[in-house]
């Protein structure tokens, strides 16, 4: 059985939730293996958060309050030296995917284990959390939104937010571990099992962030109807 640790109850069940929902999924992880880990009972966690659904929220909530609050304190700082100027792209994607992954070195803020749950949600993710998930971000992503839209003012906006979901995409594909690289390809890649190294990870995935975003506008076909009329 774990060590009880010198902390409070609620904390424990949090920690304890957080371990094995970054294991185990959400639907992967019972209240009994929650109880048995945090040495609780079923009465304590229910007294706390009233259902497993409310627990997960609260997982993402005491993390998600510091985070949000750390990417608007950094954009804040940004653009107070920017005095009005756009920023740069590289500013703006450091400022929310960068500030994301240095998260992992502070413990304190649920380190790794909860940069890995957070990418493990995002690819596999329950409708619920997904709606909790938007309401958090909501102010956050707007605010980098509206940042982006001014550093690009050449690309359609509509562009812009179709790579920023993508960007998302493979920031939590990434963060989520190289599991589910080995179960798409046998590749033996050298450096694959340092995934914790965010020294190492920070700067490959901010490359290709970065190429993402400045890559040429898509040429789209034409569509089938427009060939017709131009036929005729």
């Amino acid at each position: 059985m774990p060590e009880v640790r010198n902390i409070d109850t609620r904390e424990r069940i949090l920690d304890a939730a957080e371990r094995l929902f970054m294991a185990h999924g959400y639907d992967g992880t019972s209240m009994r293996q929650i109880t048995g880990e945090a040495v609780v009972n079923l009465a304590a966690v229910n007294y706390h958060f009233g259902s497993k659904e409310s627990l997960m929220q609260e997982v993402f909530r005491r993390r998600l309050g510091w985070l949000n609050e750390e990417r608007l304190r950094v954009l804040d700082e940004m653009e107070a030296a920017a005095e009005g100027q756009p920023l740069k792209p590289s500013q703006i994607v450091d400022g929310f995917f960068g500030t994301l992954l240095r998260l992992a070195g502070d413990e304190s803020h649920g380190g790794m284990v909860f940069l890995r749950l957070l990418g493990r949600t995002h690819t596999e993710p329950s409708e619920f959390i997904r709606t909790f998930l938007a309401d958090e971000y909501a102010g956050v992503m707007e605010r980098y939104k509206q940042a982006l839209f001014k550093a690009l003012p050449d690309v359609p906006r509509a562009e812009i937010v179709w790579r920023f979901h993508f960007m998302l995409g493979a920031t939590s594909y990434a963060i989520a571990g190289t599991d589910a690289l080995r179960l798409v390809a046998d590749w033996n890649i050298e450096e694959l099992d340092t995934v914790d190294r965010i020294d190492l990870l920070l700067p490959r995935l901010m490359s290709f962030l970065l190429g993402g975003l400045r890559a040429p506008l898509p040429q789209f076909a034409e569509s089938a109807e427009a060939s017709d009329a131009k036929a005729a």
